[in-house]
């Protein structure tokens, strides 16, 4: 038998699992039931020695072990490079969130700054470019208004498709209001005031004569669109970069799948007949 035993002691001196850095992994879990025991048997002739199974059974037991009693030793340069940008993130949108609350230090141009936001709002946007074709009356104006009409649609669903994939919340307890539930903008990423001011910014720019005075103009105002969201806190800083390149990307989207004059001028005629159709069903029921 010391031959047996010499064996055994060499194997437990070899054993990875024996040395310092991992004697922890050894350790039972946290919470496990320690086994109560009235005092120690003395080994009799009964006692049979541990078959070799037994060992390897436990040594898999104590390999098994729970995440949160493991230490990563090398954790992932991309997760780590992650949690740091998203700390900052949130960080720096805090502290340009001077228009977050009643108790905030810019708290008196909370008005003026919402009023800035408003003004890249899909339902004001959509209900201009409705008013601005129907008081159309020259084909060139008809199409670029119906492609815009298809630009703006487009945002608002793949804002609103987007945030109810993420469901990020914004760095402060901010309630949207009715015009957000109405476009569906309820969630921070992506900012959809920042999406539409840059597709529409950008939409102007290429189908419109601007003087540069005004072009300028335009690319600040998409500007101040997006900062203005931050400022109230209702967004971070990268939810509002997100919403300018979605906005770009949409306008690119819109350039591939632009509508010609004779389909613009199909579906306006289609449109008003619908309508007048509708108002006719309507006259013949009041009678």
């Amino acid at each position: 038998m010391p031959a047996s035993q010499s064996r055994a002691r060499a194997r437990d001196r070899n054993n990875v699992l024996n040395r310092a850095e991992f004697l922890s992994l050894n350790q039972p879990p946290k919470g496990a039931p320690e086994p109560r025991s009235s005092g120690r048997k003395a080994p009799g002739p009964s006692a049979q020695p541990p078959s070799p199974g037994d060992g390897a059974r436990e040594r898999r037991q104590s390999q098994q072990l729970p995440e949160e009693d493991c230490m990563q030793l090398n954790p992932s340069f991309k997760g780590i490079a992650f949690n740091s940008l998203l700390a900052i993130d949130i960080c720096m949108s805090k502290r340009l969130g001077v228009c977050a609350g009643r108790a905030a230090s810019w708290a008196s141009a909370r008005s003026m700054v919402k009023l800035i936001g408003i003004t890249g709002h899909g339902i004001p946007w959509i209900g201009g470019t409705i008013l601005c074709l129907v008081k159309s009356s020259t084909l060139a104006g008809q199409e670029v208004l119906m492609n815009l009409l298809l630009a703006l649609l487009l945002d608002i669903m793949t804002v609103a498709g987007v945030q109810k994939l993420i469901k990020r919340r914004g760095p402060f307890e901010t309630n949207p209001s009715l015009l957000d539930y109405l476009t569906m903008d309820v969630y921070a990423f992506p900012a959809g005031h920042a999406s539409r001011a840059a597709m529409v910014s950008k939409f102007f720019l290429s189908h419109l004569v601007l003087a540069v005075p005004l072009r300028v103009l335009l690319v600040l105002w998409a500007f101040c669109v997006g900062l203005s969201r931050v400022m109230i806190g209702r967004h971070h800083i990268t939810d509002v970069i997100s919403g300018f390149v979605i906005g770009y990307f949409q306008f690119r989207l819109v350039e591939l799948v632009w509508m010609s004059s004779n389909t613009c001028q199909m579906l306006i005629s289609a449109w008003t007949v619908l309508r007048n159709g509708t108002m006719t069903d309507n006259a013949r029921t009041r009678r």
